[in-house]
């Protein structure tokens, strides 16, 4: 599982939807698409590798997808999460 949940982060693309998500909200694929500057098809693609992961959640609503954190993650599983949210944070102030 850790070696799922890092390969799955270590998208800048799903990293950064992963960082949508952690808000705790549900977010459309629509939504996601826009702040990544993503296509529908592209970005449904990471959704699924995420969701594969074990770190999202999906529900239909109508044509389009809605997105969430996965409220059951092991402790371990967030905790990963949570350290490489944290670094690439960090990252992008250096950066800055």
């Amino acid at each position: 599982m850790p070696l799922a949940v890092l390969s799955a982060l270590a998208e800048p693309t799903r990293l950064a939807a992963m960082q949508i998500l952690a808000d705790g909200s549900e977010h459309c694929v629509c939504e996601l698409m826009k702040r990544l500057d993503a296509t529908q098809s592209r970005m449904s693609r990471h959704m699924q590798t995420l969701k594969q992961a074990g770190l999202v959640t999906d529900r239909r609503d109508a044509q389009w997808v809605r997105y969430r954190l996965n409220p059951n993650l092991a402790p371990d599983t967030r905790a990963i999460l949570e350290a490489v949210m944290a670094a690439a944070g960090t990252e992008e102030r250096a950066a800055a």
